[in-house]
C-alpha cells in the first residue's frame, strides 16, 4: 500500500494529537473544565428537632448548624433495601397488589332464636273461677284456631245467662241487647249464646276457643284451680316467623341499618342458609357487655327454626371502591401501621400508611399506597427490619437514644454549668462543636478545670443537657474516675 493511501487516516491522528495537547496545555495552564452543576439543598433542618424546617442555613439557640436535605432519588432513597431473587426465594417472599374495588362490609356475630313476639297472644279469663277441664295440658303442644282450650266455672257465668234469659222474657229489645252484650264482654262464644237462646237452659261452664294456632307456651294453670280475671293462664306462639337476637360490638354499630339482609346458619345443619334480614335496632347499649342488641326476622316455613336454637348471623354490605390488600401484608406496631412496597428490580421499602374497615382476609387502606403497588404478604417483618436501618432522617432521630457518650475538652466553669468542645455525636446526629451543659447530681465538679480531657455521658433534661457521668482521661487529674447518676 501507497504512503499516499494513509494520508486521510494520517490527517486524522494529527487533529487528535493537536486536541490533546490543547488540552494539555490548558490544565498545565491552570485552566479548570466545567464542573457539574452543583446539588442544592431543598431545605435545611435542625439537627435537634426534625419539624424545625428552614429555607436557608441557619443555626439553633446552642450554635448547631442545621442540616441540608437533599433530594432523594427513588432507586436510592434511605429505607429501600435490595434484595437478590435467590435470597427473596429462600425467604419466601410473595407479592400481592393493591387493588380498587367495592367494598364488601361483612359482619360476623351469633344470636339466639326466639318466638315472633307480635304473634305471641297470651290467654286470659275475664271472670273469676274455677278450671273444671283442660283441654291443653303441655307445653310446646300445638293448637288449632277453633280448639277449645278450658272449661271455666264461673258464678259470675251463670248470673250472666239469668239476666240474659230474663232481657228475652221481657220482650224489649234495648234490654235483650244489652243482656247480650254483657255475655259478650264475658268471652261467651256466639255458639253458646245462640244455644242460650235456643234452650233457654243455664250451662254451668263456658269453653274457651283458641283464637289462633300455634304451640302453648308458658303453661301456668291446671284443673280446678281457681283463677282470678286477667290471670294470665298460657301464651299461644306462631313459628311461621322468629326472631333472632344478636349482638354486635360498639365499633360495628354504625355499620347496621333496618332492612339490611342477613343470612343464618345452624349448627345442627350447617349446609343450610336461612336469609332474613335486620327488623329492629334496640335504642341502647348493654352497659357491662358494651353490646348493641340487634332482632332480625326470619321466615320458618317447615318449622325447622325452634326457640332458643344457637345460630350463626352473616351481615353485609356494599360500599364505594376502596383500596385493599391482603389483611397478612399489614405491620401493626402499636404507633403506626406500615406496609413493606415492592419498588421492582429487588428493591423494597416500607411505608406508613393509613387503615380502614377490615373485612376478614382483606384490609382496607385509605392513605399510603395506590392502586397497581405491589405489597409484600409474606415475610415482610424482616424486609421491615431491615428498611428500619436505613430509613429517613426523621425516622432515625425519632429513635435516638435517652443518652449518649463522647470525648471533649473543658472550656470553660461556670458554678453547676460547663462548657465543652466536644466531637461528633452520630447518634444524636450532632457535628463536632462547643455547647455549655449542666452539671447532673453527683456529678464531681472539683475534678474539672479548664483544659481537662474526659469522657462524659450526657443527657437531655427538657430543654436542657446535663452532664450525669464522667471519665477525666488527664492523668495529672485528681479524680479519674466519676460515674455520678449511674
Amino acid at each position: 500500500m501507497s504512503s499516499q493511501s494513509f494520508g486521510p487516516l494520517r490527517g486524522l491522528l494529527l487533529l487528535a494529537a493537536l486536541a490533546g495537547s490543547a488540552a494539555a496545555g490548558y490544565w498545565l495552564a491552570g485552566g479548570r473544565a466545567p464542573a457539574p452543576a452543583e446539588k442544592q439543598p431543598l431545605y435545611w433542618v435542625n439537627p435537634m428537632d426534625p419539624s424545625d424546617k428552614r429555607p436557608g442555613p441557619a443555626k439553633d439557640s446552642m450554635g448547631m448548624d442545621f442540616l441540608p436535605v437533599y433530594e432523594e432519588k427513588k432507586e436510592g432513597s434511605p429505607g429501600t433495601v435490595t434484595i437478590s431473587p435467590e435470597i427473596q426465594q429462600n425467604m419466601g417472599v410473595r407479592l400481592a397488589e393493591v387493588t380498587l374495588s367495592p367494598w364488601r362490609q361483612r359482619i360476623e356475630t351469633v344470636g339466639y332464636v326466639g318466638y315472633d313476639e307480635e304473634r305471641l297472644e297470651t290467654v286470659t279469663p275475664r271472670m273469676g273461677g274455677w278450671i273444671r277441664r283442660l283441654h291443653v295440658k303441655s307445653e310446646g303442644q300445638p293448637v288449632k284456631a277453633g280448639q277449645p282450650l278450658f272449661d271455666l266455672y264461673s258464678p259470675d257465668l251463670v248470673n250472666a245467662q239469668k239476666e240474659f234469659l230474663l232481657a228475652l222474657s221481657s220482650g224489649n229489645p234495648a234490654i235483650e241487647r244489652a243482656a247480650e252484650g254483657k255475655l259478650r264482654a264475658l268471652s261467651i262464644p256466639a255458639g253458646q249464646i245462640n244455644e242460650l237462646k235456643r234452650t233457654r237452659q243455664v250451662q254451668q261452664t263456658i269453653r274457651i276457643p283458641a283464637a289462633r294456632g300455634g304451640y302453648l307456651v308458658d303453661l301456668k294453670v291446671r284443673e280446678g284451680q281457681y283463677v282470678e280475671p286477667a290471670d294470665p293462664l298460657f301464651s299461644i306462639a306462631s313459628l311461621g316467623e322468629v326472631w333472632v337476637s344478636a349482638e354486635l360490638f360498639e365499633r360495628q354499630a354504625g355499620a347496621v341499618q333496618v332492612g339490611m339482609p342477613a343470612t343464618m346458619t345452624l349448627d345442627y345443619d350447617p349446609g343450610r342458609h336461612w336469609p332474613g334480614r335486620v327488623d329492629y335496632l334496640y335504642p341502647t347499649l348493654d352497659a357491662a357487655t358494651r353490646t348493641l342488641k340487634v332482632r332480625l326476622r326470619f321466615a320458618n316455613p317447615d318449622g325447622q327454626l325452634r326457640p332458643n336454637m344457637f345460630a350463626k348471623i352473616s351481615l353485609e354490605r356494599e360500599l364505594p371502591p376502596v383500596l385493599q390488600v391482603p389483611a397478612e401484608a399489614v405491620i401493626r406496631t402499636g404507633r403506626q401501621d406500615r406496609v413493606v412496597l415492592a419498588l421492582g428490580d429487588g428493591r423494597f421499602k416500607s411505608v406508613a400508611v393509613r387503615l380502614g374497615a377490615r373485612d376478614g382476609e382483606r384490609q382496607a387502606i385509605l392513605e399510603g399506597v395506590e392502586a397497581g403497588d405491589k405489597v409484600v404478604s409474606s415475610a415482610q417483618f424482616l424486609i421491615d427490619s431491615e428498611s428500619s436501618l436505613s430509613s429517613d432522617f426523621q425516622r432515625m432521630t425519632a429513635f435516638r437514644p435517652v443518652a449518649v457518650w463522647s470525648e471533649g475538652t473543658v472550656t470553660a466553669l461556670d458554678g453547676d454549668r460547663v462548657t465543652l468542645s466536644h466531637q461528633a455525636v452520630p447518634e444524636w446526629q450532632w457535628p463536632a462543636m462547643e455547647m455549655e451543659f449542666g452539671l447532673g447530681e453527683g456529678v464531681d465538679a472539683g475534678a474539672l478545670k479548664v483544659g481537662t480531657h474526659l469522657h462524659f455521658e450526657m443527657r437531655q433534661q427538657g430543654e436542657d443537657y446535663q452532664v450525669t457521668a464522667i471519665h477525666v482521661m488527664d492523668d495529672a487529674a485528681p479524680a479519674a474516675d466519676n460515674h455520678g447518676g449511674h
